[in-house]
């Protein structure tokens, strides 16, 4: 009784506009976590919050054990938290950065910025705002805090960790856990997971700015299918609209949208179409004329309509902070999806505004808010502008297609935007630093709760080598997203645009991800489930080896498969048995690209043959890699589902479990149904074991017992 009182105290105090206590309060909200606020914070002016799935309710006081405290102060007008850290502690996190893996010694800028080539503030200031740092101690214990503020801020990891807001007082969140792991698990209970993506999602995807008129669009559809270079998604940049008009299509180069989709399904390709926030003014315009009745746009400070130029020259913006806003935007997707539209690219929803001050809005702009969010001015809702957007389209598609699964790829984001939306790193540069980059920025961003991510293969800007291309798609396969993409300036970015040698390389690389499909798509559920990350940094197969923290050349995708580029001079590896990964699709002579990649003992993996697209996609025949540990033992998974819509949700999927031991000179391999309703099926295995003498493989077999003998 006494607890409950207090949670009501506590939920009326900070309910009130002028709430301040006197003095800085702390409280545990769970185990292991816990909230602090300083002595002048205002609900008003910070809440609701916009990373955390829920508002916190409180469990008791922090207990004496408790090691990480802020300290709250104000300087030259801005509200300053900091934390001290141990020595050796490694820092990580911090979202979407261009940079080393490790963060120590970083000042990031929290200010969402349209960041071509990365060429402003050297990259340290990009699409998106993740307030939120992961640490690991030197025995391998870890933290994790978010700044539960959305305000403009920075984020300083020096001797220290500082977060310097220009906006009122906020509140921070602080995790404590043994391990890493455990604490990114923590972050997905609190600021939510992604949502199980369609199958489709997980397979290469071909774009460029800009695949018109239609008649190229079919035409490198067909050349995917001649050349046996899988591929399932093919996107629509912004050259496919009538003067760049949002929801609508240019007549002459894509006169019949519904046609376009309808030969690329039966290619067997899915279609992702962009759509941008800024809406032409232009009398006669659907959108802009129902906004405008509807009273939808973002204001000057004075209230008059904010107007700012973008491609299609004068535009008005959505105020995605109010519902009605939200609810008339979600619905311009019904007619829109109804030509076969797959998914939607939400770009340039920083917002990028090409004559505002450094390229958005002005600060003081004001938000009209609205269903729980106060108004205030754009310097508070600048950073979750991309993230309400995305929201109010993702609950627009499932409108207009509620039996199938929303795929939506959203440039700008804030820390929780994995619930509504995939993301990728912008528009990068076809040069070898951002080849190299890309990897401890997907890196992070998964560590700060965004698994589906990924960069521009082959890069968005320059001219790309065929040389860069082939090592570039040869480890860039293996990210979560993975998608090659070109700017119009530069040359043709196609897999065989670059003369037959990388055809071919890319092929081989392209025949890997998809028979690797099983495996990933176990993965993807795990994310879906606990916030785990795809695609993972090296360390976390021994957070207490300190002389893995900074690789940031080799990464892990789930805890059992080790990438390690070609081009990667001496990474430092983890410790222990692993051993090499072939597949059936190798060339017989290595071509010099491939990334060498390493399966780890005491591991199962399951594996399909090479497929051109998920439509040919099936379990009815598996390869199971098996590597056993030092003990002779080793465990797999595999995760099944319709691979699209939401019978999921009921229990219409099947999870198995894959255990192999051996015993003498025999390893016995067993597959065992664990959970969901699907009906257990028997389908055919093929059991290859890998050894440090060798490989042994059976012949196919429909048994759920395999013996095999050494």
């Amino acid at each position: 009784m006494k607890k409950n009182l207090f949670n009501v105290l506590i939920f009326l105090l900070f309910s009130s506009s002028i709430f301040a206590v006197g003095k800085n309060l702390s409280l545990m909200i769970g185990s292991g976590v816990a909230i602090f606020y300083p002595a002048n914070f205002k609900a008003k002016a910070n809440l609701p919050s916009f990373a955390l799935l829920k508002e916190p309710k409180t469990i008791g006081k922090i207990p004496d054990s408790w090691k990480i405290f802020p300290h709250f102060y104000s300087k030259d007008g801005k509200s300053i938290a900091t934390f001290s850290i141990q020595k050796g502690t490694s820092l990580y996190g911090t979202g979407e950065i261009k940079g080393p893996l490790l963060r120590n010694g970083e000042k990031i800028t929290l200010w969402n910025t349209d960041n071509w080539k990365y060429l402003i503030d050297n990259g340290k200031r990009l699409y998106q705002s993740h307030p939120w740092i992961l640490g690991v101690n030197a025995d391998g214990s870890s933290f994790g805090i978010i700044a539960d503020n959305t305000w403009k801020q920075q984020m300083e990891m020096t001797d220290s960790i500082r977060f310097i807001s220009y906006g009122p007082a906020f509140r921070l969140i602080v995790i404590q856990r043994n391990s890493p792991q455990e604490v990114v698990e923590e972050l997905g209970k609190l600021v939510g997971t992604m949502k199980m993506p369609p199958l489709w999602a997980l397979g290469f995807q071909q774009s460029r700015y800009s695949y018109v008129p239609d008649k190229r669009v079919e035409s490198v559809a067909d050349t995917f299918r001649l050349k046996k270079l899988p591929c399932d998604v093919l996107w629509m940049d912004i050259d496919y609209m009538d003067n760049y008009k949002i929801f609508t299509f240019d007549s002459l180069k894509i006169p019949h949208p519904q046609a376009v989709n309808n030969y690329l399904h039966a290619a067997g390709f899915h279609s992702v179409w962009m759509i941008d926030p800024g809406v032409k003014i232009e009398n006669n315009y659907f959108v802009y004329e129902e906004g405008s009745k509807g009273n939808h746009w973002v204001e000057k400070y004075d209230r008059s309509t904010f107007i700012g130029k973008v491609w299609p020259g004068n535009c008005v913006f959505p105020d995605f902070t109010r519902p009605a806003t939200r609810h008339w935007w979600s619905g311009l997707y019904i007619k829109f999806m109804a030509t076969g539209i797959d998914g939607v690219w939400n770009d340039m929803n920083e917002p990028s505004v090409f004559d505002g001050p450094n390229g958005t809005m002005p600060e003081d702009n004001w938000h009209r808010g609205g269903g729980g969010l106060p108004a205030d001015i754009h310097r508070r809702y600048h950073n979750v502008y991309g993230m309400l957007m995305v929201k109010a389209s993702r609950e627009g598609i499932l409108k207009a297609n509620p039996d199938k699964r929303p795929f939506i790829l959203s440039r700008s984001g804030y820390l929780g935007s994995a619930r509504y939306a995939a993301t990728w790193t912008g528009d990068n540069n076809g040069n070898e630093d951002n080849m190299k980059v890309s990897i401890p920025m997907t890196l992070n961003i998964g560590l700060s709760g965004q698994p589906f991510s990924g960069p521009d293969l082959g890069g968005f800007a320059l001219n790309t080598t065929a040389d860069l291309f082939g090592q570039w798609i040869s480890m860039g396969v293996f990210f979560p997203f993975c998608r090659a993409h070109a700017s119009k300036e530069t040359n043709n970015k196609e897999p065989w645009a670059f003369g037959s040698k990388i055809e071919n390389v890319s092929r081989t690389a392209l025949n890997r991800r998809y028979q690797l499909l099983p495996y990933y798509y176990t993965l993807f559920h795990e994310a879906a489930q606990n916030g785990m990350p795809i695609m993972r940094p090296i360390f976390f197969a021994d957070p207490k080896d300190t002389a893995l923290r900074a690789e940031d050349q080799a990464f892990l995708i789930g805890n059992d498969i080790m990438i390690i580029p070609r081009w990667a001079i001496k990474p430092k590896l983890p410790m222990g048995i692993w051993r090499n990964l072939s597949f059936e699709s190798d060339p017989a002579n290595d071509d010099g690209y491939q990334a060498t990649v390493k399966i780890k003992g005491g591991s199962i993996i399951p594996m399909i043959k090479t497929i051109q697209n998920t439509n040919d996609y099936s379990l009815d025949s598996l390869r199971l890699v098996v590597s056993l540990d030092k003990l002779g033992k080793a465990v797999g998974s595999l995760y099944e589902d319709a691979g699209d819509g939401f019978g999921y949700q009921k229990g219409e999927y099947k999870i198995y479990t894959f255990r192999a031991e051996q015993e003498g000179s025999t390893v016995n391999i067993e597959i065992l149904p664990e959970s969901g309703k699907l009906k257990f099926k028997r389908r055919l295995y093929l059991v290859k074991l890998i050894t440090d003498s060798g490989r042994v493989t059976t012949g196919w077999t429909n048994k759920n017992r395999i013996s095999i003998k050494l």
